[in-house]
């Protein structure tokens, strides 16, 4: 309970003029006369400039949130624009045996990610020599299999697909896709993203992105599966 003079106390005038809003209107006089604390400094101003001063603050930080909001928007426009870039390079892709490197190429170009590489396996004998089949998939057909999820993580070397990523630079961080023809099923295949920069991908990001990433190469990359 605030302090108060003769019984009255802070609380009670706060419900006071909160319940009598006409107070300062019968008494004009005392929005110039009352003196507060500025905010900015230790100088007394009028409760006018107090309130026009919070009100300031108020509209810059409604227009902060405004900004944002059309810098979000202008990302995800953006980001829209290269999944439908990368989606359409991939549908246009005819030559089933040069589908898994483009689909690749693609992807690091488009979204600009330094290192890219998958690997698929049980696909159709027709592809079975091909480089992107891994023939014994054993460790890496587990792992994929028990992906909810894409998963961001630091390379910690505990991740043995992340050696496709190598390309002379270590990848610091990975991006791990799971590749399933049916949800029900297991991985047929598995999609890693890397990069130098050990913050780009992090434990904590979301991966709706990534699981579209995943759909989308996930039905691609079914025609070099048996029929």
């Amino acid at each position: 309970m605030s302090g108060g003079i003769d019984g009255i106390t802070e609380d009670d005038l706060a419900q006071y003029l909160s319940l009598n809003p006409g107070f300062f209107e019968r008494h004009a006089e005392l929005l110039g006369e009352i003196r507060l604390a500025s905010p900015h400094g230790g100088r007394a101003v009028s409760l006018q400039e107090r309130q026009a001063a919070l009100l300031r603050e108020r509209i810059k930080g409604l227009e902060q949130r405004l900004m944002e909001m059309i810098r979000h928007g202008q990302e995800n426009t953006a980001i829209a624009e290269r999944l439908h870039a990368w989606t359409r390079a991939v549908m246009l892709q005819r030559d089933s045996r040069s589908l898994p490197l483009l689909l690749v190429e693609e992807l690091k170009q488009q979204f600009l990610v330094p290192q890219a590489a998958l690997r698929l396996w049980d696909v159709d004998v027709a592809y079975a020599s091909e480089g992107f089949v891994l023939a014994e998939p054993g460790t890496v057909r587990g792992f994929a299999d028990e992906l909810a999820l894409p998963l961001c993580a630091l390379n910690t070397g505990e991740v043995e697909a992340a050696q496709w990523l190598f390309d002379g630079t270590p990848a610091l961080s990975i991006a791990c896709v799971p590749l399933r023809h049916d949800s029900a099923r297991g991985a047929f295949g598995l999609l890693m993203l890397g990069s130098p920069d050990a913050t780009r991908f992090q434990s904590d990001m979301g991966v709706d992105f990534l699981v579209r990433i995943g759909d989308i190469a996930s039905a691609a990359l079914s025609r070099l599966l048996p029929r």
